[in-house]
C-alpha cells in the first residue's frame, strides 16, 4: 500500500511541474480604449489645466522632475523636450506615458488619469500640438 501511495504521489507532482512548466506567458496585449476627441482642442483650456492639477504638484513635473509642467513652463517644456511627436502622435513620450506603454502611468498612485486626459493628449497632438 506504501508504494502506491508514493506512486500516486510522485505521478501527482509530475503532473503539477508539467502544468507549472507549460504555462508562460509570451505577449502583452494593449487595447486602446482612447476615446476619439474630433473637436479642437485647446493647451490653455483643456490640457494646461489637468497638467497643473494633476502633474504640476510638489516632487512630481513642478519644476523639480522632467518635464516641467507647471502653467508657465508647460507647453515649451512638451513642444521643445522631445515629449511631443506631431507626425505620429501615438509614439510621443507624453501620451506613452500617460497610457502606461513606457512606464507607470502617469499621473502616478492613480488607477486612471483624471479627465481622459490621453484621449485629450493625443487628440491636442494629432491636431498639431499649439500653443492654443
Amino acid at each position: 500500500m506504501s508504494k502506491k501511495k508514493t506512486g500516486m504521489v510522485l505521478i501527482l507532482i509530475a503532473c503539477i511541474i508539467v502544468t507549472i512548466a507549460s504555462c508562460t506567458k509570451t505577449d502583452t496585449v494593449l487595447i486602446d480604449n482612447t476615446q476619439v476627441i474630433t473637436t479642437t482642442v485647446s493647451f490653455s483650456k483643456d490640457i494646461e489645466p489637468i497638467l497643473t492639477k494633476s502633474c504640476a504638484l510638489s516632487g512630481c513635473h513642478s519644476g523639480t522632475q522632467a518635464p516641467n509642467l507647471s502653467a508657465a513652463a508647460a507647453f515649451n517644456s512638451l513642444s521643445t523636450g522631445g515629449y511631443v511627436n506631431t507626425g505620429t502622435p501615438k509614439s510621443s513620450s507624453v501620451y506613452l506615458w500617460l497610457t502606461g506603454k513606457k512606464a507607470v502611468t502617469m499621473p502616478a498612485g492613480s488607477a486612471n488619469n483624471p479627465s481622459n486626459i490621453n484621449a485629450l493628449m493625443l487628440a491636442w497632438i494629432t491636431q498639431g500640438a499649439k500653443n492654443n
